[in-house]
């Protein structure tokens, strides 16, 4: 998939990739795409959805948890241990 399309997603920010896929899912539900254009968004969008799952991971992989004591009270924080 070395299609312009596919380019830039690796720097692109959560926000900028989320709002574009949005976009691309809607035209594809509206079904007015013509059908080599329709191919063309939809592997966009499958290189979009794989840099928002990357950016997710590693935002999950920073978040901190609460460790709770015996009685289920918090009692400081731990980082999540992401496998």
């Amino acid at each position: 998939m070395a299609d312009a399309n596919n380019t830039d997603t690796g720097s692109m920010p959560f926000e900028r990739a989320i709002e574009e896929l949005e976009s691309i899912i809607s035209r594809l539900e509206a079904g007015k795409v013509p059908l080599e254009e329709s191919v063309k968004i939809y592997e966009r969008g499958e290189a979009l959805k794989r840099r928002c799952e990357e950016l997710l991971s590693q935002a999950e992989a920073r978040v901190e948890r609460i460790t709770r004591d015996s009685e289920g009270k918090p009692r400081g924080t731990e980082p999540l241990d992401v496998k």
